[in-house]
């Protein structure tokens, strides 16, 4: 079948309002597995994954850090407007969080129709310059939002503060983190460590990648014990993760843009741990490596691409001209050695659906997903329709769904 064919009413489940966490574990690691190995499903712990995975594993971690993108304004009305920080607009990520006076974003805004026009401002305290100035007695910092035009359903908004403090800074004190809208709850200050993965680093996601909640500092330095490689690359997950498919079949669905960033060691390590398992962790990391794949694709065909930009369709009906995973990668290489680059920036939109061949990875650790969502299709391009029989199966064993949620470690290739 057309993977634009599928109907996204057969990847629909019962899924009561009860079986979604609402709040994680208060022990990341004790948090339920299912394991999906040799056509078999058993039920273990998270903490035990060292245990579980193949010999010689290679574990790829998806390493970036969710933002507090929600920000809160008060008008002198009484009314609130709500702006959510998509993505720097124009500007990398990296170089938006170091400005120190202006930046400039894509953003949602909440009660758009009560901001009529001028400039919202609020008052951020905080640590940083000016808190033992004697011209600034108070360490306060005023920021303020200014909208330009619409673009979609988004808005381009200009943001402007004092004190000389960094955006990363700003938007740390400034604003909310973002829970996923299924919680249906307030973030509170516990959400601002237990949705963060103990390693994440570059700030840019608007979502956690949640596989990775349930690692502790323990269970990585097992990981190590037991000989099971790691490496980690960048994804920023966008807001549109969560972006139900409303089309009746997933042909009317469009993909959202995600940026990535994978090192030349990261690439290179990958390159050398051919016939090996390679497991990745998380539906994000999934996606990086594949559409690194795809890029290695490009890059055979025509060798002077100036930039990876992965399409949402790529790989479909193309695979008279799909390569080996090596010859991929090692393009991906070459590139970077003539642009002199030591990291891998890009753009992906791939969406993976039954029907797709992997090409990189063997198996995942990932979460429950939402019914009928883009994340169910690309566990079910993995382990075919025995997502059902999983499914169904943890809703029989209590297991927790979504975000908080347990996990799942599917491994259908090995014995």
């Amino acid at each position: 079948m057309n993977p634009r064919e599928i109907t996204i009413s057969d990847y629909d489940y019962p899924l009561p309002e009860e079986r979604i966490a609402k709040y994680p574990l208060s022990q990341r690691d004790q948090s339920k597995l299912l394991v999906y190995k040799n056509d078999t499903i058993v039920e273990d712990r998270f903490c035990n994954v060292p245990d579980l995975l193949p010999k010689e594993t290679l574990l790829v971690f998806n390493n970036t850090k969710v933002i507090h993108a929600r920000l809160v304004f008060q008008k002198e009305t009484g009314s609130t407007i709500e702006i959510f920080c998509l993505e720097p607009y124009q500007t990398a990520i990296s170089e938006a969080f170091e400005q120190r006076e202006h930046c400039t974003w894509m953003c949602f805004i909440g009660n758009n129709k009560k901001w009529k026009s001028g400039r919202l401002e609020k008052v951020v305290r905080g640590q940083g310059p000016g808190a033992n100035d004697r011209e600034r007695p108070s360490n306060q910092t005023v920021l303020t939002a200014t909208r330009r035009e619409a673009v979609g359903n988004a808005w381009i908004v200009d943001f402007d503060w004092t004190r000389g403090i960094s955006f990363a800074e700003v938007i740390e004190q400034a604003g909310v983190i973002p829970l996923p809208p299924y919680l249906h709850r307030d973030a509170e200050s516990d959400d601002n460590e237990r949705y963060q993965t103990v390693y994440a680093d570059p700030m840019g996601s608007v979502a956690a990648p949640t596989a990775g909640l349930h690692f502790t500092d323990d269970v990585l330095n097992r990981l190590k014990v037991n000989n099971i490689q790691t490496e980690f690359l960048t994804l920023h997950v966008g807001a549109g993760t969560f972006k139900p498919v409303s089309s009746e079949t997933i042909g009317g669905h469009e993909m959202h843009t995600e940026k990535i960033a994978v090192s030349r060691s990261t690439i290179q390590h990958i390159l050398q741990h051919i016939g090996k398992p390679l497991i990745a962790v998380g539906t994000t990391s999934v996606r990086t490596l594949e559409s690194i794949y795809w890029f290695g694709v490009q890059l055979e065909k025509d060798s002077t691409v100036k930039e990876m930009h992965v399409e949402q369709w790529e790989p479909y009906g193309n695979t008279e001209n799909s390569i080996d995973f090596g010859k991929a990668y090692a393009n991906v290489l070459e590139w970077l050695d003539r642009q002199g680059l030591d990291t891998l920036y890009g753009e992906t939109r791939l969406i993976i659906a039954p029907g797709y061949k992997y090409h990189v990875i063997n198996g995942m650790i990932t979460n429950f997903h939402q019914p009928k969502s883009t994340l169910l299709l690309l566990v079910s391009a993995l382990i075919g329709d025995k997502w059902k029989e999983c499914y169904r199966y943890a809703l029989e064993h209590d297991f927790r769904f979504l975000s908080y949620g347990d996990s799942c470690l599917f491994l259908p290739t090995y014995e």
